[in-house]
């Protein structure tokens, strides 16, 4: 993963999507986190997942706030009751 992370660092839109992907399958949320904080859509999607299902409506009332749908969406769901 540091390779994908140094072609990351480096602006590889490819090796942001495979790290996030890998991330997301290890339930790696700081990983997520770093890859969120740099603009990764794919990682604040699953990052979004992973506080839906703690029931964090902190961590998605942020995703939310920065404009991620999912988190939108999902934070709506908990709220309701709904998901």
């Amino acid at each position: 993963m540091a390779e994908l992370r140094e072609l990351v660092d480096s602006g590889n839109e490819l090796a942001g999507e495979k790290l996030a992907q890998l991330a997301g399958e290890r339930g790696d949320i700081d990983e997520l986190r770093r890859l969120v904080g740099a603009g990764n859509e794919l990682a604040a999607d699953k990052l979004a997942q992973f506080a839906a299902a703690r029931e964090d409506i902190d961590e998605l009332s942020r995703l939310a706030d920065e404009g991620n749908e999912v988190a939108a969406t999902l934070l709506t769901q908990l709220i309701r009751g709904t998901g």
